[in-house]
């Protein structure tokens, strides 16, 4: 499995010296494991490099996840709603080690961003809306541990970052949602949820030029409400 998240956006093909020192793991190890993946049908080899790209018995997987996720099927309408009525961004996200993956990612910003956003995609916890928000509320041992993890990556800056986790959790705590400028020129909130025992996170953004503050009261009144939606109808399933 650590192979396979070694496949990002960018790294279409991977030889088994990449993959070592991405998951570091043996190179004989990595070899191994790579024949296996080919053999069961989840990497394909590139003949003239050598290398190993994703198969797609991958995306099957992938289709599986979303089919069969009670969250993503109860929130899609209800995001698809408020981003075509609100002329907004709408993302549903969850966690995996130290990054949040969203599952799902409507954009219906009238203005162009740097950076387009799809189901899939991968943004680090410590510095986004969606990763503060669901930082805010994740339970033991796990947030201990995301913690003293994000403490060794960022030993640099780690008690300025902290800090900021820890406003992000406080605005969670009396407002309902954080904010984050991830991306330059957007302004992102975002909200904790939980189903069935699973923590997520769900957002609104919006690219700004002028009056932010009014914008971030604006996303904080549709992002509680779309949240209480998603409640409502989750408490019904």
């Amino acid at each position: 499995m650590a192979l396979l998240q070694a496949f990002r956006p960018g790294s279409t093909l991977l030889g088994n010296a990449e993959l070592a020192e991405r998951t570091g793991l043996s190179k004989s190890t990595v070899s191994r494991l790579t024949q296996t993946l080919v053999g069961t049908g989840f990497l394909q080899i590139d003949t003239l490099t050598r290398a190993y790209r994703l198969a797609p018995a991958t995306l099957s997987l992938a289709h599986a996840m979303r089919a069969g996720s009670d969250i993503l099927n109860t929130a899609l309408p209800l995001m698809r709603a408020t981003a075509q009525s609100q002329h907004i961004n709408v993302g549903l996200a969850a966690p995996d080690l130290d990054e949040m993956v969203y599952l799902e990612s409507i954009r219906y910003n009238p203005r162009p961003s740097l950076r387009s956003v799809v189901s899939g995609q991968r943004v680090p916890i410590e510095s986004t809306s969606l990763g503060m928000a669901y930082l805010s509320q994740a339970r033991e041992p796990q947030r201990s541990a995301l913690l003293q993890h994000l403490a060794r990556k960022h030993a640099q800056h780690w008690p300025a970052l902290a800090e900021h986790l820890a406003q992000a959790q406080a605005s969670v705590a009396q407002k309902g949602w954080c904010a984050a400028s991830w991306q330059p020129g957007v302004v992102a909130l975002s909200t904790p949820v939980r189903c069935q025992d699973l923590d997520y996170a769900l957002n609104v953004s919006l690219t700004v030029t002028e009056d932010r503050d009014a914008v971030i009261e604006r996303l904080a009144r549709i992002l509680l409400d779309l949240h209480a939606q998603l409640q409502r109808a989750l408490h019904q399933h």
